[in-house]
């Protein structure tokens, strides 16, 4: 990262002072600028769902950012029309570089003996000439237990949910990630500039 790369936050949320109160107060971090509510859902105010935010220690006894590191298959797309986003995930794990940049400090965010837990975690998007670095918490949306949106194929892998929820974070609501172009997402996690090349007119007859 370059000096131009310098980093901005967030809703000026930095993840060091709210993870050091968090440990202090020894209560998991709860977002209020994205709050487990169906404002964090829905365009729509108001609207009614059966849905609950569950952290992962809930949903699986052993939870981990990352299992066995990241792989192309490991994202699976939920019941939002995210598909766009999902792919991006899938093509950042090509580029362990990028996908440091993208989940930073990775270790320091995993689940283990070595940590406190917090509940609480950090992502970075390239937004307007910038990287943004977006703090969540690690509540997410459930249905009967199993988790709605992006997921990773490996049950107690966590990395590609939670960063999901940092995106929409970054982009409003949930509701909001339905419908987009991979070349938006793209560029979103690789500050790079995306540009469609119509195969068929390199192709021969």
């Amino acid at each position: 990262m370059t000096k131009s790369d310098k980093i901005r936050y967030f809703g000026n949320q930095n993840y060091e002072k709210l993870q050091k109160i968090c440990v202090k107060k020894k209560q998991p971090f709860v977002d209020t600028l994205f709050p487990p509510t169906n404002q964090s859902l829905f365009l729509e105010q108001g609207r009614s769902s059966d849905i609950v935010w569950k952290r992962p220690a809930e949903l699986h006894p052993d939870p981990h950012l990352f299992v066995e590191g990241a792989s192309p298959n490991d994202v699976t797309q939920g019941i939002l029309g995210n598909c766009w986003f999902v792919s991006a995930c899938s093509a950042l794990t090509h580029n362990l570089k990028l996908l440091a940049q993208v989940i930073p400090n990775a270790d320091d965010q995993e689940w283990s003996p070595k940590h406190a837990y917090a509940g609480i975690f950090r992502f970075r998007f390239w937004r307007f000439g910038k990287w943004v670095e977006v703090v969540i918490d690690d509540l997410l949306p459930t249905r009967d237990g199993k988790l709605l949106f992006a997921r990773s194929k490996t049950p107690n892998e966590f990395w590609s949910a939670l960063l999901e929820k940092a995106f929409a974070k970054l982009y409003g609501c949930y509701e909001n990630l339905v419908g987009g172009h991979l070349s938006d997402a793209l560029q979103d996690v690789s500050g790079g500039v995306a540009e469609t090349l119509h195969v068929r007119k390199f192709l021969k007859d």
